[in-house]
């Protein structure tokens, strides 16, 4: 045997082995983690969105809820009918009223939303909004406007109210002018009833009167893009009485929570929503003619 050739064998096996262990560590990354599938985001519900249940809180059955937010870590609540209308501040995880202030017995309170440090609520018939110190609960101004009062949200700027029509109204907060109007529409037909509001990610989330929906409104374009089926969250206890449907809508915007409620409900849900087909039953009860006269049991929206 020549000296060199046990050198030039060892560098062979070497080289072998060094391209196995490489081919193998090529092979191997490639090979991805199994990933979870991401929950859609709210932008991608598409026409048809579901829900589910991942909390309840306690809510006072006695309180007919007509806007509902979240702010600091409290809920703040108006209660409407003539003569029990109130805007309250309320402890989440306990349902305990911390804070309260009655409306007279001549105002029926609709909806409510906080801007800048200001509560801004709604009345229903009496053309009248009542603006109050978030901390203190003192009324510091009031406007009128000439509409129906019955949802009211923002945008960060000017009040959004509605009217239980197919209008949104956008509202100067200090003096309550009119700014501007959309006529919204959903598969190419006016949609009515719409009814509280809640201003989330840009969208406006409307509940549809007399019915287990929630529609997702696109202010730019006035369309909705999505229709919430709410089915089944309606307590039995409420069934028996049209009136106490589901109404009341808040977002929770430094934990991307959603919260919703209903008139005389004694929880309030945190949901989440996730995409789903055309539901095969209608939940959608008089969306294209406005109720004038009011029906049996009904007592406000």
């Amino acid at each position: 045997m020549k000296r060199n050739e046990l050198p030039n064998n060892l560098i062979i096996i070497f080289l072998a082995i060094s391209l196995v262990l490489i081919l193998g560590f090529l092979r191997f990354s490639d090979v991805k983690a199994p990933q979870e599938t991401p929950t859609p985001s709210r932008s991608d519900l598409g026409d048809y969105g579901g829900y589910q249940v991942v909390n309840r809180y306690p809510h006072d059955p006695g309180c007919y809820t007509q806007g509902l937010i979240y702010r600091d870590g409290y809920f703040y609540e108006s209660c409407g009918l003539y003569g029990e209308s109130k805007l309250r501040k309320v402890n989440p995880e306990s349902g305990e009223v911390l804070q309260e202030v009655k409306l007279g017995q001549q105002y029926f309170a609709e909806g409510l939303i906080e801007l800048n440090g200001l509560l801004y609520l709604l009345t229903w018939q009496e053309g009248t909004a009542f603006v109050f110190n978030l901390e203190t609960f003192e009324q510091v101004n009031r406007f009128a406007y000439s509409s129906e009062g019955w949802g009211l949200t923002s945008d960060g700027s000017a009040l959004i109210l509605s009217d239980g029509s197919n209008k949104l109204y956008w509202l100067d907060p200090t003096s309550g002018f009119l700014i501007d109007e959309s006529h919204i529409r959903w598969q190419g037909h006016p949609i009515d009833y719409l009814n509280e509001l809640e201003y989330i990610d840009g969208k406006i989330y409307a509940n549809i009167y007399l019915s287990d929906r929630i529609a997702i409104i696109d202010p730019q374009t006035s369309m909705v893009e999505t229709m919430l089926d709410m089915r089944g969250l309606r307590p039995d206890e409420n069934l028996a009485n049209i009136g106490e449907v589901l109404n009341g809508i808040a977002f929770d915007a430094e934990n991307g929570r959603i919260f919703v409620t209903g008139k005389n409900w004694a929880w309030i849900y945190e949901v989440v929503f996730h995409p789903i087909a055309e539901p095969a039953i209608p939940t959608l009860t008089a969306t294209t003619t406005k109720v004038t006269v009011p029906l049996p049991g009904l007592i406000g929206p």
